[in-house]
């Protein structure tokens, strides 16, 4: 079944944030590190047009740090500074700050060279759904302004946050595109917990999911689960799936083991993992 998701209030974000653009100097697009292109929102660029851009790769406590090397220089090499931060554990936000300086360096030595007084720089946050945006403004806020969950949807509203005299961020409502062209993306959004799980088959998202560890994190469910190497080797999909069903006494309850692999692949409990890389991109359309 095509993997879709796009409620009214997406669309209300879209328009708010088209209307916010012009107060801001900068704008903070987040991705997940464990997907960078796939929770990359197509429509951004296009959207921001000449405003300087950031891209900061979320959650990289979770990702493969080698691929995570590899993405921000992808993304570097595209001409768009990027940084990867660990917004959870405070990590990385002197250097988020030190790189926005960087890039806004040219407009403030402008507005300097005008006699205009020093201000704050002015960012904007936006990203898809459960990206990790109101735990990055939290942690800049070093308090709890941004209402926080490890689910899709939960910032509603915009609000602005002061970090001290030197950044105001804009916090904007996850934003996702109105339909996928790749389902592929859809799936790993799906796998890492962009769209909600209500409208979603998990089983045929675990298995997806087991499928891409088999061949690039092998043994990864086997020491989770206590398997023999044999059984990840020679078992089917659904075969493996039953025997980590059985391993952690659900007996048959298959969809409980897939619940379960799901949410320990989400939370960091199967190693740290990165669905794509640079070199993939557009190759399972080449491919097909």
């Amino acid at each position: 079944m095509p993997i879709q998701w796009y409620p009214g209030h997406m669309a209300k974000a879209k328009r708010q944030f088209l209307e916010k653009l012009k107060l801001v100097d900068v704008v903070y697009e987040l991705v997940d590190a464990r997907i960078p292109y796939s929770s990359k929102n197509p429509d951004i660029e296009n959207i921001i047009g000449d405003k300087p851009h950031i891209i900061i790769l979320m959650k990289s406590d979770l990702a493969d740090p080698r691929r995570t090397g590899e993405w921000v220089r992808y993304y570097e090499e595209k001409g768009i500074p990027a940084i990867s931060i660990n917004a959870k554990e405070g990590q990385g936000l002197k250097e988020v700050l030190k790189l926005t300086k960087e890039v806004l360096k040219p407009f403030f030595d402008k507005r300097e060279s005008k006699g205009m007084k020093p201000r704050a720089l002015r960012a904007v946050c936006v990203g898809i759904p459960n990206v990790g945006k109101s735990t990055l403004i939290n942690r800049f806020a070093r308090k709890n302004i941004a209402q926080t969950g490890n689910r899709p949807g939960v910032t509603k509203a915009q609000q602005w946050i002061k970090y001290g005299k030197e950044l105001e961020l804009l916090d904007t409502p996850g934003i996702l595109w109105p339909k996928f062209e790749d389902q592929e993306v859809g799936r790993k959004l799906a796998v890492t917990g962009a769209i909600k799980d209500a409208l979603l088959h998990l089983d045929d998202i675990a298995l997806y999911a087991m499928a891409y560890l088999k061949k690039a994190y092998p043994l990864a469910l086997t020491e989770r689960y206590n398997l023999d190497e044999s059984q990840e080797k020679e078992e089917t999909l659904p075969e493996l799936l039953m025997s980590i069903s059985h391993k952690r006494g659900f007996k048959d309850d298959y969809d409980r083991a897939a619940k379960t692999v799901i949410y320990e692949l989400r939370n960091g409990q199967l190693g740290r993992i990165t669905f794509e890389r640079p070199e993939d991109i557009g190759k399972e359309n080449t491919d097909s």
